[in-house]
C-alpha cells in the first residue's frame, strides 16, 4: 500500500535522531510529515527498548511493535484537491475570500480539514514563484548522485559500432569533492553498484544520499513522500544512512550535482574526446586518472582544491564503511508448494521451507550467493545459492518426521535395521536391495521383509532368512511364506543338514560304496 511507514523508515527515523536531527529536520529529509515523526518518536519513548536496541530489532519484531499506517488520507485528500481546482478559476473574480470557499467547502466536505490545513495544501498546491538562494551545506551531511545526460562511448570489438554509455556522477557538497563512474545502464543494480563504490571511494558513509527521482531508485515520485525502491532502501540501511530524492519539478534541489555534471564535461569528457575505449574497464581507467586531475585542481578563490577540503574539513565528518560489501538483493514472491519447497523462478531451481509454512505466501530476498525466504518480516529458511537448475535444494531440519524418515534411507540404513534382528537377515537385505536396478523398490522390499519381525519374531525372522538363503531364495515373498508355514520351526532334515549328517539311519544291510567298484 502506498504511503505507509515500513519498518525500513521506522528505522531511518531511530538513526536521524541518534545522529542529532529535530523531529522537524527528519521529516524534511524524509519527506514525512513533522507531526507523523512526532508521534512515532512518542511510541518509540513509551516502548520497553531503547532507540538503540529497536534499532537492532528485526524487522518482524518492529512490524508487530508500531504497526504501518498510512501518513496520508487519500479519499478526504483528494476530496481537497478537486475542490482546489474550482476554488483557483474564481481567483481573480471580484469579491473572492479563502474564508468564503473554505465555509463552503466545510459544508460539502464530510470530513473537512481545519482552515489552517486548508490554507497550507492551497500554498503548497498554488506556490508562488520564490527567489533562489545560495545554501551551505554541513560537511559529511549529504552526498548528492545523478547520471549525466550526454553518454560516452565505447567501441564494440566484434562489429566496430558506437556503444552508448551512461556516466554517474556523485559530489559532497560541502567540499565539491566529486566521484565519476561509467556503466552500462541506469538500471537498479547499476545504480546500487556506483553508490558503493562512490562510497568506498570516500572512505565514508554521508548521513543522506539525494538522488534525482530515478526509476531504479524511486517507485512513486511525490513532492512529500516519495516511494523509495525497497532494494536501495536496504542498500541505505546496510550503510547507516538514509534516501533522499529530489522533489519532482524542483531543479534547485539538484543544482549542485547537475553543476558538477556539467563540470564533468568540461574536464573529463572533453580531455577524452579524440580517444578510443574498446570496453568499460579501459574508460573507467582513464575516467579515474581525468577525476584525480580535476579533485586536485585548486579553487580561484578557496586557494585549495576539492581533495584538501575533504581531507581537512569534510572526511572526519563522515560515518565509517561497514565490515562487509553491500551484496545487492533482490526480490520474488513465491507459493510454498505442497512438497515443502518455494520455486525460485530466476535460477528455475527448488528451495526447501519448514513444513508448516505449506500453502503460505512467501516474499524471497536473494543476492548472488544467499537466497532467504521470509514469512510476515521473519526469516523462515536460509540457502546458499545454487545456480543449476532444476535442483532441489534440502535443509533436513525443513522436513515433517515422515518425510525425513523417508530421506534417510540408504543400504546403510536398512543393514543397520537389519543388524538388530540377526546376520541372516543383514545377508537378505543387502542381497535384497542388489537384485534390483532401481534402490527405491529394493528400499520398499527391504523395510517389508524387515516387518516381518511383529509377526513372527526376530528370531523366526532370522531363521527363515537362513532357510532362504539356503535354498537361493531371498525375497520378501519366498521369506513370509517359509514363515507363513512355519518351515522355518526346526525339522530333522534341517538339523541333519546343520550338523553335516545324513537322514538315513545306519544299518548293517547297507552296503557302501565299496560294494559297487
Amino acid at each position: 500500500m502506498a504511503n505507509t511507514l515500513d519498518p525500513m523508515d521506522l528505522k531511518q527515523i531511530i538513526s536521524l535522531h541518534l545522529d542529532g536531527f529535530s523531529n522537524r529536520k527528519i521529516g524534511v529529509t524524509l519527506g514525512i510529515s513533522r507531526n507523523t515523526v512526532n508521534t512515532y518518536m512518542r511510541l518509540f519513548t513509551v516502548s520497553d527498548y531503547t532507540l538503540k536496541e529497536l534499532l537492532t530489532l528485526d524487522n518482524a519484531t518492529l512490524d508487530k511493535l508500531f504497526p504501518s499506517h498510512s501518513t496520508i488520507d487519500n479519499s478526504r485528500y483528494q476530496e481537497l484537491m478537486l475542490y482546489f481546482k474550482e476554488l483557483n478559476q474564481a481567483r481573480n473574480h471580484p469579491g473572492f475570500t479563502f474564508l468564503y470557499h473554505y465555509q463552503e467547502y466545510v459544508s460539502q466536505s464530510k470530513n473537512p480539514y481545519g482552515y489552517t490545513q486548508f490554507m497550507e495544501h492551497y500554498r503548497r498546491k498554488y506556490a508562488k514563484i520564490k527567489g533562489s538562494m545560495k545554501l551551505e551545506h554541513d560537511p559529511g551531511k549529504e552526498l548528492f548522485i545523478d547520471f549525466a545526460g550526454k553518454k560516452l562511448h565505447i567501441i564494440d570489438k566484434q562489429t566496430g559500432e558506437l556503444v552508448p554509455i551512461e556516466v554517474f556522477v556523485a559530489i559532497l557538497p560541502n567540499s565539491h569533492y566529486t566521484y565519476v563512474e561509467a556503466c552500462k545502464s541506469q538500471k537498479r543494480d547499476e545504480l546500487i553498484n556506483c553508490c558503493r563504490n562512490a562510497l568506498n571511494f570516500y572512505g565514508g558513509v554521508p548521513k543522506a544520499i539525494v538522488s534525482d527521482n530515478l526509476k531504479s531508485a524511486v517507485n512513486r515520485a511525490s513532492r512529500y513522500e516519495p516511494e523509495i525502491n525497497r532494494s536501495f532502501k536496504d542498500f541505505a540501511r546496510h550503510y547507516n544512512c538514509v534516501i533522499n530524492p529530489t522533489r519532482g519539478y524542483a531543479p534547485q534541489d539538484k543544482a549542485l550535482v547537475e553543476n558538477a555534471v556539467n563540470l564533468a564535461y568540461q574536464r573529463i569528457y572533453y580531455p577524452m574526446r579524440k580517444m578510443s575505449f574498446f570496453s568499460i574497464e579501459e574508460l573507467n581507467r582513464e575516467i579515474k586518472k581525468q577525476l584525480e586531475h580535476y579533485n586536485n585542481l585548486l579553487f580561484s578563490r578557496k586557494e585549495s582544491s576539492r581533495r584538501e577540503l575533504f581531507q581537512s574539513v569534510e572526511q572526519q565528518y563522515l560515518k565509517p564503511l561497514p565490515e562487509t560489501a553491500y551484496e545487492l538483493k533482490s526480490y520474488r514472491r513465491a507459493k510454498v508448494q505442497k512438497i515443502g519447497y518455494v520455486y525460485f523462478s530466476p535460477d528455475k531451481s527448488y528451495y526447501s521451507v519448514p513444513y508448516r509454512y505449506i500453502g503460505k505466501e512467501t516474499t524471497l530476498h536473494y543476492t548472488r550467493s544467499l537466497v532467504e525466504v521470509y514469512y510476515h518480516y521473519q526469516r523462515i529458511a536460509l540457502h546458499q545459492r545454487t545456480p543449476s537448475k532444476g535442483s532441489y535444494n534440502t535443509n533436513k531440519e525443513h522436513l515433517s518426521s515422515t518425510h525425513k524418515y523417508y530421506s534417510d534411507w540408504s543400504p546403510e540404513f536398512f543393514k543397520k535395521k537389519a543388524a538388530v534382528h540377526g546376520k541372516h537377515v543383514v545377508d537378505c537385505v543387502e542381497k535384497i536391495i542388489t537384485a534390483v536396478d532401481y534402490p527405491e523398490i529394493g528400499y520398499k522390499r527391504a523395510m517389508g521383509l524387515i516387518q516381518l519381525h511383529k509377526s513372527y519374531g526376530s528370531q523366526r525372522l532370522d531363521n527363515a532368512c537362513k532357510r532362504a538363503l539356503q535354498a537361493d531364495a531371498a525375497t520378501y515373498q519366498r521369506i513370509k511364506n517359509i514363515l507363513k508355514n512355519n518351515l522355518d520351526k526346526s525339522s530333522l532334515f534341517y538339523q541333519d543338514l546343520e550338523e553335516n549328517k545324513t537322514h538315513i539311519p545306519e544299518h548293517t544291510n547297507i552296503r557302501g560304496a565299496s560294494a559297487y567298484q
